[in-house]
């Protein structure tokens, strides 16, 4: 490619918008004075801060908006008169708006606001070619104090959640063991006759490698690595088992002895999952990359996509999954993996019709409509094709609580201002069914006293809510709207109990994020000229 010109360094691929509470649009914070204030800065996708950008704050059915510009320094305030529910919008030109939706002020809060103006050519990264470079190089880590990723915090952590999920789904599409204990007996009586035997040793083992049984598999495996040291394979299953029980240093030791003598695309990824585990993300993700360039085959795109997504590389996780995806349009979890960067960024839409995509492609498997409900569950607004999709879950999976609970989400969204219509009723029998499937299901309960709320039913919705905090009692959104209906049924005592609860439990919470959020390293990413 020759010298290539560094365009722009991305600590994060946006700057998360911390203010917002995990509750969307109703999170109380109640303050010794009246004061209402939203500061905020507003940046570009590098982290420099934009002067003189629009910033346009409204308010729903309030026909007069504010307007103010940001100084040198990027930065803005804005001093709202009354409580109310905002909508935050900056504007440059050359540059994409950012939106903050749903932003709820209580009397004397104040909240903190940073936006991202993107270009526009930035956040739609095209499929490269099949002979193209990445269009970015992972430069070095940073901590994780800015998260990258788009939207309020509730959608911030939705994106992480799935970020995470994403990854653990590295293990998915391997053919299991099926677990025969005939089989295990007969490679048991065959290893009996021949105790030093390479193949009885290796057979074993490797069927307690496929089991997940390491403390059996590994002495198999080394006896067998004794018999015969250069077989790869053995030698590869022996490493795998190693850093699978956690014997990390053994289990690098093994691999780079094999890398010495052959360079193969599957000792790259498994040295990756090694450093990964080590805590060494900045390698890692370099060995991911290498096991592509070796072999652009399904498992290596999606290992390598799934580590840039988990430290928040938004970009070029979308770069790698898309072109996973060009090569590899039949996998399933490529396509789970595209939607849940594109929603990291804050393209929802776009994020979701992936996300159906894939469940087309598997309409038995309840990873592509678990991840869409959730994006649909955090969204503002109904995504495309979101119901429809839910809407086969809970068909196709009668039984499954998840699954109606999801559907009943998406039918409640696009009905809510009419809470006695039919697609509601359909909802709350839903509901009904998903916590008698799983009683534990603290959200399906919330949902439901939600929705008796919505019709004034005080009573039935308390109920809801209390038995919403059995099934979890560690579900902050059930205790502060329990302290909602109990304000509004007109038991002030039971009300500030229950919102004094929820506060406490959002400082636990919000303190556990921040913790995950500082254990995990996040890369510090450079695009090349041309990436924009």
């Amino acid at each position: 490619m020759g010298v290539i010109s560094v365009h722009k360094i991305i600590c994060a691929a946006v700057w998360a918008l911390c203010a917002a509470a995990a509750v969307p649009a109703q999170t109380p914070s109640p303050q010794s004075r009246d004061v209402i204030m939203i500061e905020g800065m507003v940046r570009n996708s590098a982290g420099e801060p934009i002067g003189n950008a629009s910033v346009v704050l409204e308010e729903k059915d309030q026909p007069k908006p504010s307007e103010t510009t940001t100084n040198s320094d990027g930065t803005f305030v804005f001093t709202p008169d009354h409580p109310g529910t905002f909508r935050i919008t900056a504007k440059k030109s050359g540059f994409r708006d950012a939106v903050v939706e749903g932003l709820a002020l209580s009397p004397g809060e104040k909240k903190r606001v940073n936006l991202v103006l993107e270009n526009p050519g930035a956040a739609h990264t095209s499929a490269m070619e099949f002979d193209d470079k990445p269009n970015f190089t992972v430069a070095g880590v940073t901590d994780y104090t800015a998260a990258g990723g788009h939207g309020a915090d509730t959608s911030l952590r939705t994106s992480e959640s799935l970020a995470r999920e994403t990854s653990a789904l590295t293990g998915r599409d391997k053919t299991p063991s099926a677990g025969d204990r005939a089989l295990e007996s007969r490679l048991q009586g065959t290893l009996a006759q021949s105790p030093n035997s390479f193949e009885a040793c290796r057979k074993l083992g490797e069927f307690y490698l496929s089991q997940a049984r390491y403390q059996e598999a590994i002495p198999l495996l080394e006896t067998a690595n004794k018999i015969h040291p250069d077989d790869f394979e053995n030698s590869f299953d022996l490493a795998t088992a190693y850093k699978s029980r956690g014997d990390l240093a053994k289990a690098r030791q093994l691999v780079e002895k094999l890398l010495a003598t052959t360079n193969r695309a599957e000792l790259h990824r498994l040295l990756g999952d090694i450093q990964e585990r080590s805590g060494d993300s900045l390698q890692a993700v370099r060995e991911y990359e290498a096991a592509v360039k070796l072999d652009p085959n399904e498992q290596n795109y999606f290992e390598w996509g799934a580590e840039l997504l988990l430290h928040r590389a938004i970009v070029p996780a979308i770069e790698v999954f898309t072109k996973g995806n060009a090569l590899h349009s039949k996998s399933a979890r490529m396509l789970a993996g595209l939607g849940a960067a594109l929603y990291a960024s804050g393209r929802y839409e776009e994020a979701a019709s992936r996300l159906c995509a894939a469940s087309e492609l598997k309409p038995s498997d309840e990873l592509a409509y678990l991840f869409l409900g959730k994006m649909e569950k955090a969204a503002q607004a109904p995504l495309p094709c979101g119901e429809e999709k839910l809407a086969r879950f809970a068909a196709e999976q009668p039984g499954n609580a998840l699954a109606n609970y999801y559907y009943a989400v998406a039918l409640w969204k696009r009905n809510k201002t009419s809470p006695n219509s039919a697609p509601v009723q359909q909802a709350e029998q839903l509901l009904a069914k998903a916590v008698t499937i799983d009683p534990k299901c603290g959200d399906a309960y919330v949902q439901l006293g939600t929705l008796h709320a919505a019709r004034d039913e005080m009573p039935e919705a308390i109920r809801s809510y209390q038995k919403a905090i059995e099934a979890s009692p560690q579900l902050g959104e059930a205790h502060y709207r329990l302290g909602q209906a109990y304000k509004r049924s007109g038991d002030n005592v039971r009300a500030q109990q229950e919102l004094q609860a929820y506060e406490q439990f959002e400082k636990v919470q919000t303190a556990e994020v921040e913790r995950e959020r500082r254990e995990l390293q996040q890369f510090l990413v450079v695009l090349k000229e041309g990436s924009r």
